[in-house]
């Protein structure tokens, strides 16, 4: 059966590969991707995928679905399409996306034969609000036994970890005054802006090294000569599991809460982007997937890469079994976020990995559908997640 995927692989790959270099040739930013959306709904609804978009508040959220109508597991892939400013695909989504839906699309040519469901989800803005958290808070992945993603780089590398993150904006407001004829009558806002970054830096020599704290200053006044009554500070704060980021998160405000006391200064506190979750690799769903990935490619499959960085993926394997993997595209040390990466996923080899990435993926799914033991050794290790 899996030479029956191969083989319906091999039949829409070149419409996988035009879609992947028209979002490259068009990208668009997180919650702007109407285009990238069209493009995938629009195929899926041609392989007879029933189409919901908009879903949980997000315009360019979908929900793509083929159900057997018989009894099995029910498999999610998960596309992502938002490009980054200034790079476009830096991030390699044009593939994601594509990948994404290919596998969805091969796995529905024999799954009323295996019984069952797949479900294409559309995840806009990965790379700043990302829409797979109210996918998971709202109960989108209820009717899901396991969930995928697969995300290009330099190298194959097995599913891993990711820091959980808070993106905190801490603002000030003081009272603006002459700063050189009446500095007595201001309240600067900047200097508890100032303190809190002495207060935050102070504290990172009683935090576990996995921390990682970082932040601008997004507004500070003005003009020189007046006091700043206003002044806004954006921070990342992650740590390698939720529950120790809620202590750290809540060290931090009792810092900003002190750098306010100091100056007389107003604090206000909020989130500026939606928080994540730190990813749980689902163990025997990973060892599937890289042992499909290392059948259909000639490039090795590396342990989980250090990862310091946050992906709303995390929120999902919180709720569902899950992976996130990556897939090489054949050049060791390349760096997302950069236009050398964007230029190589319309490469031959970002071609190859688009083909490669989707049966991987496409073949994982069949084993799900149809092997109960794995199934089972996928929900265990899910019970047991810490």
């Amino acid at each position: 059966m899996k030479h029956t995927l191969e083989t319906e692989l091999n039949n829409i790959q070149h419409d996988l590969w035009n879609m992947s270099n028209q979002m490259y040739s068009h990208p668009e930013l997180g919650d702007e991707e109407y285009k990238s959306m069209k493009l995938l709904t629009d195929y899926l609804a041609e392989h007879d995928f029933q189409i919901e978009t908009g879903i949980v508040g997000r315009p360019t959220a979908f929900k793509a679905v083929y159900d057997s109508g018989k009894p099995g597991p029910r498999i999610a892939y998960l596309a992502e399409y938002d490009a980054l400013p200034g790079v476009g695909h830096g991030c390699g989504h044009n593939l994601i996306g594509t990948m994404s839906t290919g596998a969805g699309v091969v796995l529905s040519k024999i799954i009323e034969q295996t019984g069952g469901s797949v479900t294409i989800l559309g995840t806009p803005a990965e790379e700043t609000n990302g829409a797979k958290v109210p996918m998971s808070e709202q109960g989108i992945f209820s009717d899901t036994d396991v969930a995928m993603i697969l995300h290009p780089g330099g190298e194959s590398h097995d599913s891993g970890e990711s820091l959980a993150m808070d993106a905190i904006q801490f603002t000030y407001t003081g009272k603006s005054s002459h700063a050189a004829a009446a500095p007595e009558h201001g309240i600067n806002a900047l200097d508890s802006v100032i303190q809190l970054f002495n207060g935050i830096n102070a504290l990172r020599e009683h935090l576990r090294q996995d921390v990682r704290i970082h932040g601008i200053i997004s507004e500070g006044g003005q003009a020189a000569n007046v006091v700043p009554d206003k002044a806004v500070a954006q921070f990342y704060i992650r740590a390698k599991d939720r529950s120790y980021l809620d202590e750290v998160a809540a060290k931090v405000k009792n810092t900003a809460e002190g750098a306010a006391l100091m100056t007389g200064a107003k604090l206000t506190v909020e989130n500026y982007e939606l928080s994540y979750d730190n990813m749980i690799t689902n163990s025997p769903l990973s060892k599937a997937f890289s042992s499909n990935l290392s059948e259909v490619s000639d490039q090795p499959v590396h342990p989980p890469k250090q990862s310091y960085g946050s992906i709303d993926m995390g929120n999902v394997s919180q709720v569902v079994p899950a992976i996130h993997p990556y897939i090489g595209l054949n050049t060791p040390g390349l760096v997302a976020h950069t236009s050398e990466f964007a230029e190589k996923t319309i490469t031959e080899d970002g071609r190859k990995t688009l083909t490669e990435g989707a049966l991987a993926l496409a073949q994982t799914g069949y084993d799900v559908l149809t092997d109960g033991q794995l199934l089972k050794d996928i929900q265990t290790a899910f019970a047991n997640r810490k």
